[in-house]
């Protein structure tokens, strides 16, 4: 599997800890799962969808211009585990629709009473001659869904269906 660790330093073998943040693809029978961590559960969710990207092609392969025009997001659920559900489906809509690739990925607004994050996204669109096509990811899935949160840390993990 891949792993982007960010933060403190961290052996990449060893589980997440605090204070570091990033994602990683676990096998799962015919599907992938994303699990993602950071310092509170914006970041967490931030990586996540960062990951779905890097799982569909290699971001490092992908320019982004502070200067260029942002796509943006306003999602809204009935709880945390449909938030991220829905948070990931829009950027895969996004990705189907546009092409777009984001390599860079921020939630400005994370509502946890009303269930609304409000995000933008940095990148460029897809193209087959610069960025090596990774596996398509279908659709993302609740099986096995799971949120955990800590004080300082907060960790997701969801089955993407490939």
């Amino acid at each position: 599997y891949q792993r982007r660790v960010r933060g403190s330093h961290q052996q990449s073998d060893s589980p997440p800890k605090p204070g570091t943040w990033g994602y990683e693809y676990r096998d799962h029978t015919a599907d992938v799962q994303i699990h993602s961590w950071g310092l509170n559960l914006t970041q967490a969710f931030e990586q996540a969808a960062i990951a779905l990207f890097d799982y569909m092609t290699e971001l490092d392969t992908v320019e982004v211009d502070p200067n260029s025009e942002t796509t943006e997001i306003d999602v809204s659920a009935e709880d945390a585990e449909s938030l991220l559900y829905t948070f990931l489906e829009e950027f895969l809509f996004i990705f189907g629709t546009s092409y777009m690739v984001l390599k860079e990925i921020k939630i400005v607004a994370f509502d946890r009473e009303k269930w609304r994050i409000r995000a933008i996204g940095r990148g460029e669109e897809f193209n087959l001659e610069k960025h090596p096509q990774g596996t398509e990811i279908k659709a993302i899935t609740y099986s096995a869904m799971k949120i955990v949160e800590t004080d300082g840390f907060a960790e997701v993990f969801v089955i993407v269906d490939i």
